[in-house]
């Protein structure tokens, strides 16, 4: 079922928007973990049959070129994911919100004056012992410190 897949096993060069015009476009939409990893087979938005076998490090950033080919390219795109959105009463509600969760090893994302985590039984408990306003949605999830496009290692 995955001989004939493509396997992206280094990033495209960076590309010429004008070549890309030319072309046509498909989308691989990975959650926040996947982008992390950056290992997996996955199946494009057109059924294309995926691998990433990226360097250990390579971190995934929404909107990177993944391959491009001479009549179509890959592009990442986030996918909307189960997220917990956090309403601090004031500036030092949001610095002692975002030490708790980093102190308990949990990601977080800024999205204006509120943060995004992940939609967990721990982030809940924590949001009510720290009387945080939250809600659940579903959103594109992209922590501080893990858009960045690069390898390390």
């Amino acid at each position: 079922m995955w001989g004939d897949a493509l396997i992206i096993d280094r990033l495209a060069s960076p590309a010429n928007p004008d070549d890309l015009q030319a072309k046509l476009e498909d989308k691989l939409v990975l959650a926040w973990e996947q982008r992390r990893w950056a290992r997996g087979r996955f199946t494009t938005t057109m059924g294309r049959k995926i691998g990433i076998a990226l360097p250990t490090g390579t971190a995934l950033a929404p909107g990177a070129i993944l391959w491009i080919g001479t009549d179509w390219y890959l592009k990442l795109e986030a996918a909307a994911e189960p997220v917990l959105e956090i309403f601090p009463a004031d500036y030092e509600h949001a610095v002692r919100i975002a030490f708790e969760v980093g102190n308990l090893h949990f990601p977080l994302a800024l999205r204006d004056n509120h943060f995004l985590v992940p939609d967990e039984k721990a982030m809940i408990r924590l949001m009510e012992r720290l009387g945080a306003l939250w809600e659940r949605k579903q959103a594109v999830f992209d922590p501080i410190g893990s858009s960045r496009l690069e390898a390390h290692g």
